[in-house]
């Protein structure tokens, strides 16, 4: 397979820090975002710690399925959903520990979103409400679940999508990186095909926009543009929070591999 991508970090107009982080790395096809716990002063620990230790971990059960791991833990080599869970958890320990050793980040944590391109397939990993679409077409999906109380309130039929945008309790989230020692990341595995888009995107690009006007920009822009024209609407439309955005786009698929796979919605493992 072949993705080209673009990813773009922002402070936004009220923050005086950036506490985002993201991954870009074509050799692995592996692409994340990670939105550091706002109000701790660790929240940029946290996500840089999020995003180094899945690009490690990837890279090392790539390099060497029998790469030391810890007790109880067995991944098969090509095991691509349990690369992706492995390295969440890995990470929640890590900043958990350091937020335990280190008094002044108690507290501090970070969402992750992550994709994973193998085999003409898409592995999707998501803790807390940085997001993952796909554009196909024109078309565009959510591809994952926020943990948030509006997200958990809307798909309990609470709340609607407008109502959401709008309350108070938004930036509340139920299951983060880091804030306990281990947590568990949703999987969702896709069948990709050519010319599909995935954007990963921080909450400050999906609170500021709607779906349909994300879909257009990502449309009718190469990677570059789209993705900093992104940047520079939710900038214009306040920047009430940093801003992050990768876009990754399947250019090849490979040849040798067969369309197996399934394209539900969700996948748990």
């Amino acid at each position: 397979m072949l993705i080209r991508s673009f990813g773009i970090s922002d402070v936004g107009k009220r923050r005086e820090k950036n506490e985002d982080s993201y991954l870009v790395n074509d050799d692995l096809r592996l692409y994340a975002v990670a939105d550091g716990m706002g109000g701790h002063l660790g929240g940029d620990i946290a996500s840089k710690l999020a995003t180094d230790t899945l690009d490690e971990v990837v890279k090392a059960l790539e390099s060497d399925p029998d790469t030391t791991l810890q007790e109880g833990v067995s991944i098969k080599p090509g095991e691509y959903q349990g690369y992706l869970r492995y390295a969440i958890k890995l990470s929640s320990k890590r900043i958990f520990d350091r937020s335990r050793d280190e008094s002044q980040l108690k507290g501090m944590g970070t969402t992750m979103v992550s994709i994973l391109f193998r085999d003409n397939k898409v592995y999707i990993a998501n803790v807390g409400d940085s997001r993952a679409y796909r554009i196909r077409d024109e078309e565009i999906v959510q591809v994952t679940k926020d943990h948030s109380l509006v997200g958990e309130q809307m798909r309990a039929g609470i709340m609607t999508e407008e109502e959401a945008r709008g309350s108070r309790l938004k930036n509340i989230i139920t299951r983060s990186v880091g804030f306990q020692e281990d947590v568990d990341a949703d999987i969702d595995i896709r069948v990709v095909r050519q010319g599909d888009r995935y954007l990963l995107c921080s909450d400050g690009l999906s609170n500021l926009m709607e779906d349909g006007e994300i879909r257009d920009v990502v449309a009718t822009n190469d990677l570059e543009k789209a993705a900093k024209r992104l940047v520079d609407l939710a900038n214009e439309r306040g920047g009430d929070d940093n801003i992050t955005v990768i876009l990754a786009e399947v250019s090849e698929l490979d040849e040798d591999v067969g369309a197996t796979g399934s394209d539900d919605p969700t996948i748990e493992f």
